[in-house]
């Protein structure tokens, strides 16, 4: 660990790079920096396959450790909403790529299936035809409208089978199945694929699904659960990252990255040593977790002295946290060819300590409160504020803390507000401004940024959220059978950051603006007048021909009776 002073000054001079902003009115809010990203900027939208794609069970997919948690029907999501249908994107293709076409993004990050091409998760037991032909005409379809995928192998929806077998990623095991599941894709899209993510924000993966039981498989293993989950998909990883590095880099010429999600930390108190060394804390419990191994060859070292420590004083033979052998930490440092970075939000932070008799958590291990600022922007969510300086700092410490890699931001966006108008999402509009500008003063400062991945295409499942929460771009009607789609204003705005590559100038992004607000109001009386629209086409549908046929009976009628009569 860091001594406290060596720790203090890194985080001065950290907020020095940062225009050294104060708790109000910082001048990373107070000042809007106009200028254009670096030439060949990547600007894209991403989505996952549980999400979006629905089919949970056609074209022989098998069922992943999220189809079985919310079908258990347990309340183990709002409403016990499943994803059995979700937003029919494996039904949508082209409808889905023309929306990508309309945003004019250069590329498109989602994620396979794993039991939509391995239905057991073993490729020994049997390959999915349907389904590897299912992704490959959707990465040509991509190409062929310019659009490069950015493709995932695992976004959380792990084979049923595989958890049930052999208890998913607490087994050791899991490594050799994730690589030849990933040699397999390699293998069938690698000669059109050339950026590949490993794995999508795995400490969420770890924490919620194996520590505090709210996301799938739903385990409770307070304390255990998760380090041995994130030291197993740590090493997957690493396995994966050799496999192309050896068999297929030579030919494909890809790139083999992963993608970790972190907020960012603030002392709450600059000045108190206990609160910078507690953010710090924070940062290495959260994003150095999983990038300390990778790209210095083990777990930070303030991980290791606090689990370790809090493991003796429960009474612990050995440190909660596994240990990478010599050999290992040989093997699992230098296996990202990019760092991909996701973020939402910032929290202040404070040194708490936790008395270890409360029991092993991740929680008590970390010592720590995370705090928000009353008077930060209220996105609606419970947890999502929008802090834009924030963002700049995490690109800003991930560049100096891991030697300079090139960066991808591969998930960053907001939700709906409550009680919002469903298409003028001027909130997200702000978001993106203010985040992106944040992204631009990064490169600026010197951060090594390659693109930037907003989250997300559509209105989508949202794991134990349900459908609550709405991230897209576009509005999708869950109520309606074939889940159709309609822009927000966010969709203009965000084309014009893409088409400018950045900020032109203070009236061109004020314009950008209110052009996407007259565009929402138009598009919200058009949806506003949908049920009228589909009432008389019902109208026109039944009852015209309903009066047609008796018009035609009532003139047979009159007829036959003249006829009567003449006779």
């Amino acid at each position: 660990m860091k001594p406290v002073w060596v720790v203090t000054v890194w985080w001065a001079l950290l907020r020095a790079s940062t225009l050294g902003a104060t708790r109000k009115g910082s001048p990373e809010e107070a000042s809007f920096y106009y200028g254009n990203f670096p030439l060949g900027f990547s600007w894209g939208v991403g989505s996952s396959a549980f999400q979006t794609e629905g089919a949970w069970d056609q074209d022989g997919k098998g069922p992943s450790i999220w189809d079985a948690f919310t079908h258990s029907r347990k309340g183990n999501v709002l409403g016990d909403e499943t994803a059995d249908v979700a937003c029919n994107s494996y039904y949508k293709v082209q409808e889905d790529i023309a929306l990508l076409r309309e945003l004019h993004v250069s590329h498109y990050r989602f994620s396979l299936s794993w039991p939509r091409l391995l239905p057991t998760g073993i490729r020994a037991d049997q390959v999915n035809k349907k389904g590897i032909q299912f992704y490959s005409d959707f990465i040509d379809a991509l190409l062929k409208s310019n659009i490069t995928p950015v493709v995932t192998l695992h976004h959380w929806d792990l084979p049923q089978l595989l958890q049930v077998k052999y208890g998913g990623w607490q087994n050791a095991s899991m490594a050799n199945y994730f690589s030849d599941y990933a040699n397999l894709c390699f293998e069938a899209f690698g000669d059109r694929v050339k950026h590949w993510v490993t794995f999508s924000d795995p400490r969420t993966l770890a924490e919620k699904g194996y520590e505090t039981g709210h996301h799938a498989p739903g385990m409770k293993l307070h304390g255990t659960g998760l380090y041995k989950a994130a030291h197993h998909i740590i090493k997957a990883h690493a396995q994966a990252w050799h496999s192309y590095n050896n068999t297929w880099r030579s030919k494909q010429q890809g790139l083999v990255g992963i993608s970790l999600n972190c907020d960012w930390g603030e002392p709450v108190d600059i000045s108190n040593p206990e609160d910078v060394e507690a953010a710090e804390r924070y940062l290495q419990f959260c994003l150095g977790w999983f990038a300390n191994p990778i790209y210095a060859g083990d777990y930070p070292q303030v991980m290791k002295d606090r689990v370790g420590r809090k493991s003796a004083e429960q009474g612990l033979d050995m440190s909660r946290l596994p240990v990478f052998s010599l050999q290992e930490k040989s093997y699992i440092k230098g296996t990202s060819d990019f760092l991909g970075l996701g973020h939402f939000t910032t929290r202040y932070i404070t040194e708490r300590k936790y008395p270890s008799r409360q029991g092993p958590s991740y929680q008590n291990d970390r010592d720590l409160v995370e705090l928000v600022d009353p008077n930060w922007p209220d996105l609606g969510s419970k947890w999502l504020y929008s802090v834009p300086w924030g963002f700049r700092r995490l690109l800003n410490f991930a560049q100096a803390q891991y030697g300079n890699p090139p960066i991808y931001v591969t998930e960053n966006g907001a939700t709906q507000k409550l009680h919002c108008t469903q298409l003028c999402d001027e909130w997200r509009i702000q978001y993106l401004k203010e985040y992106i500008n944040e992204m631009l003063k990064a490169i600026k400062d010197g951060a090594n940024i390659k693109g930037y991945t907003s989250w997300s295409l559509l209105d989508k499942f949202e794991w134990d959220r349900g459908y609550s929460d709405r991230y897209g771009f576009y509005y999708v009607d869950f109520n309606k059978r074939n889940r159709p789609r309609y822009p927000k204003a966010s969709v203009e705005y965000y084309k014009k950051i893409i088409t400018s590559n950045g900020f032109p100038n203070l009236r061109e992004v004020e314009s950008w603006y209110l052009k996407a607000l007259e565009i929402c109001s138009i598009n919200n009386q058009m949806l506003a007048a949908e049920p009228l629209l589909s009432y008389m086409q019902i109208v026109s549908e039944i009852v015209v021909p309903t009066v047609c046929t008796l018009c035609i009976l009532i003139a047979a009628v009159l007829l036959v009776l003249l006829l009567r009569s003449l006779s």
